[in-house]
């Protein structure tokens, strides 16, 4: 199959109507092609989660990838920590990310103990686990169950464990969004993006990808327990935080 089946082209023809944006096997299929152009600073992120793990995880400890897609984060951890220095277990509700992250992890890190499950993050059965990754998955759950969700991985969590959580953010101050916003199209059109794909990606995301303001972020984590984060990471309006439980 050549590089060009691999390109995102789902909104390249005009739609009469622009159906809600789900993790189907179309998507799945592009999926790489589509992040790397659409989410400034991904690589970035990735590249720094080995070395968040290496700083706060303790050897041999569990690790959930929350809404794993392909497996990226979990490829990550694998690339740059011994076999030995982690278990983990990385979920997606969606059965075409499932099986493909499946093959992906063990054919590139077959000695890891690497777990994909299919399953709802809102309602797992977790395990002690000295790290949390959720990697731009949280804007895609209802505001009213994040809360409660960040709770449950706060419980989960060893004393001194961490959550890294990476999402697309909005500004609060509205001229200041607008920029960000603006800017960020610049970012897709650089990348080959059209406007009518720009257009239609936007509408197919309402009401499905609902972002927050750093600052309801932090509030959110502060209440779901956790008494210290902070920003280590944004680029346009995208960002990634960390949180620290307690040692």
């Amino acid at each position: 199959m050549s590089d060009a089946s691999y390109r995102d082209a789902i909104f390249t023809t005009p739609l009469d109507k622009v159906a809600r944006f789900s993790f189907d096997e179309r998507v799945v299929a592009c999926f790489p092609d589509m992040i790397r152009r659409s989410v400034p600073g991904y690589g970035q992120i990735l590249g720094m989660l080995g070395l968040i793990a290496a700083r706060h995880l303790r050897h041999g400890a569990h690790v959930y990838d929350l809404g794993c897609s392909l497996g990226a984060a979990s490829l990550a951890l694998a690339g740059q920590l011994p076999e030995d220095a982690f278990r983990l277990t990385a979920v997606d509700i969606s059965p075409a990310m499932v099986g493909r992250a499946r093959e992906t992890l063990a054919a590139e890190c077959p000695q890891h103990a690497i777990e994909v499950i299919e399953g709802d993050i809102r309602t797992l059965d977790y395990v002690p686990s000295g790290m949390v990754i959720l990697n731009f998955t949280l804007q895609f759950l209802p505001p009213e169950d994040r809360e409660a969700l960040l709770a449950r991985l706060h419980a989960a969590l060893e004393p001194g464990g961490v959550l890294v959580l990476s999402e697309k953010v909005v500004d609060p101050d509205e001229r200041d969004n607008a920029w960000r916003v603006e800017r960020y199209h610049d970012f897709k059109r650089a990348n080959g993006y059209s406007e009518l794909e720009i257009s239609q990606k936007r509408t197919a995301l309402e009401n499905v990808l609902v972002p927050d303001t750093l600052e309801a972020h932090h509030a959110r984590l502060a209440r779901a327990g956790f008494t210290r984060s902070l920003t280590w990471f944004q680029y346009l309006n995208f960002a990634s935080l960390i949180a620290f439980k307690e040692a």
